[in-house]
């Protein structure tokens, strides 16, 4: 029996940054997620009169909040975002008004995978995603370099494949 096996894992920050230019990643999702709300209030504002008198103020506040949130929102998730594997668990920490921190104890990982959308390839980023036997679901790292997403993806699936576990 592993000498990690029924050894706890304390919570703690994970060591690693994520790649700078997750700030775009997260500012273009900010993008795709408001401008269709704003572009759609804007369509109501101007073809339907009798909405005037509400939808002017909401579109007053959706000028000056959302261009703070698409610049503040990214950053603040930057100085956030963290993670880290060892031999014994992956650590994640992510948030922005909501902090979570995740820790994936390697006997319980099943699957490790890499994933690059469209907007990650054209950034030069990755996404590692580690599923595990767990009712919360994958821990999802977003904003890692290529190399460094196939790095950790290939040293965790070995770990995992000599750690005897629940999970294998």
């Amino acid at each position: 029996m592993s000498p990690l096996v029924g050894r706890r894992i304390a919570l703690r920050q994970p060591h690693h940054r994520v790649e700078r230019r997750a700030i775009a990643l997260w500012a273009a999702r900010a993008l795709a997620l408001v401008l269709p709300l704003v572009g759609g209030l804007a369509l109501v504002h101007w073809s339907w009169s009798a909405a005037r008198p509400w939808t002017g103020p909401l579109l007053v506040a959706a000028a000056v909040l959302l261009p703070l949130y698409v610049l503040v929102m990214p950053n603040w998730r930057y100085r956030v975002h963290r993670w880290e594997s060892t031999e014994e668990a992956v650590f994640a920490a992510e948030g922005w008004i909501v902090r979570q921190w995740r820790i994936a104890p390697i006997s319980r990982i099943q699957t490790v995978d890499t994933v690059r959308g469209p907007v990650e390839q054209l950034l030069g980023l990755a996404t590692l995603v580690v599923t595990t036997a767990s009712s919360s679901g994958a821990i999802t790292i977003r904003g890692l370099a290529p190399a460094t997403a196939e790095a950790a993806a290939e040293r965790l699936t070995e770990i995992t494949r000599r750690t005897p576990g629940d999970a294998t």
